[in-house]
């Protein structure tokens, strides 16, 4: 019988850069939005000697995509739409928690996506109490919240896998491609904001929801390893992908599929 948990959210955010809160931050009344980022971006690259990626609190959420496993059901799924509102895309992010107290899933999610949900949380004033428990109403809590880095209410999966040691980490996209899945296609979050000025929504989100079946695949992986699955039902979790992304018919979708066909490992069934 299978020991993984019947409600598994797999979610990873894309990002760009609040135009809003730079022009607050950096006094830069006056600039459109494209110069408000480039202009943040070059501020950056003074403070580090180099790279431009904001600090975190100056992120925006553009998108949250979530790979689904409730029940007997799986699903890939995205929050977020070209003209959409932050702080409805945050707010129903934590309502599924709220509903559903799933285990959360993420490829660095303790050193990016969650830190980025509690600033952008906190900016809107977005209640998640569930999220938020650490014991104190609840007591099934106290020893297996969403907050510890060693609890697996949320499983950094890049951070278990490094044994917890920031110099062992490594990318989702070479682990996935070594265990035979699609890893990146096309895309990368570096041409986030470059493709949604460009016009490109559907294609970040499209991409976001490739990156969530990498990483529910590789917990699928995890999960065969320390022996919480066994083989057989491993591959009838990877059959239940499948069938999913066959029905959706959807043609990013259908990429990736196609994609994991050409390079899946015989273990993958």
């Amino acid at each position: 019988m299978s020991l993984i948990p019947q409600n598994i959210f797999v979610f990873d955010i894309e990002t760009i850069p609040d135009v809003v809160g730079g022009r607050r931050v950096h006094d830069l009344d006056g600039l459109t939005d494209a110069d408000a980022a480039q202009a943040m971006f070059a501020l950056r690259r003074q403070e580090t000697g180099g790279s431009d990626f904001l600090k975190l609190h100056l992120h925006k959420i553009a998108v949250i995509s979530i790979a689904a496993r409730m029940g007997e059901r799986f699903k890939v799924w995205s929050l977020g739409e070209a003209d959409g509102d932050e702080r409805d895309i945050i707010a129903r992010f934590f309502e599924g928690i709220e509903r559903y107290t799933p285990t959360l899933v993420s490829w660095n999610g303790c050193g990016f996506d969650l830190p980025v949900l509690h600033y952008r949380a906190l900016l809107h004033g977005v209640s998640a109490p569930r999220y938020w428990e650490n014991g104190n109403t609840d007591q099934s809590f106290r020893w297996n919240n969403y907050l510890s880095r060693f609890h697996e209410r949320h499983t950094d999966l890049m951070d278990v896998l490094a044994g917890y040691q920031g110099r062992a980490v490594s990318p989702l996209d070479e682990i996935a491609t070594l265990c035979g899945f699609p890893g990146k296609m096309g895309m990368s979050g570096a041409k986030v904001w470059d493709s949604i000025l460009a016009g490109d929504f559907a294609g970040v989100r499209n991409y976001c929801e490739t990156d969530v079946l990498n990483t529910y695949l590789v917990y699928l992986r995890f999960e065969l390893m320390r022996g919480r699955l066994s083989p057989e039902e491993y591959r009838r979790e990877c059959a239940r992908v499948r069938e999913s992304l066959e029905m959706e018919n959807k043609p990013h979708l259908t990429e990736f599929l196609n994609a994991w066909r050409e390079s899946a490992m015989e273990i993958d069934g």
